[in-house]
């Protein structure tokens, strides 16, 4: 059950970079996170609902085109921790950035997300 209430709000938060619109973008982001959420991003840490929105809306409006944001796995949720892997591909065979979230839950919201852009590389042997 709790895996099911990660799975709809992450799922709702990578609608919002798809989403026809700023307007639908910031109603599906109010149905997925907290008023608090905390964002540590490419650029670090920082704080709150609309720090997010404008991440979303920057990626919404990247430069080689609309985009789209899909979860490429499984939701992994031990305890109030999830995390899951998701792909962003832009028009034409545009830029394509794949990466892990991990995310935390309060009350079935999103109050903590982690971003890990680009892939890990393999351990030298």
């Amino acid at each position: 059950m709790q895996e099911e209430t990660a799975r709809c709000a992450i799922d709702t938060f990578i609608s919002a970079f798809n989403a026809s619109d700023d307007s639908s973008a910031t109603s599906l982001l109010s149905q997925a996170l907290t008023s608090d959420v905390v964002f540590w991003g490419p650029l670090g840490r920082s704080e709150g609902f609309a720090v997010v929105e404008r991440f979303v809306q920057d990626i919404r409006r990247h430069p080689a085109g609309v985009g789209r944001m899909v979860r490429s796995s499984a939701v992994d949720m031990p305890g109030e921790w999830a995390r899951y892997q998701w792909v962003f591909t832009t028009p034409d065979g545009g830029p394509r950035l794949v990466g892990t979230d991990v995310v935390h839950l309060r009350r079935s919201l999103i109050d903590q997300v982690i971003v890990f852009a680009g892939e890990i590389e393999p351990l030298a042997s």
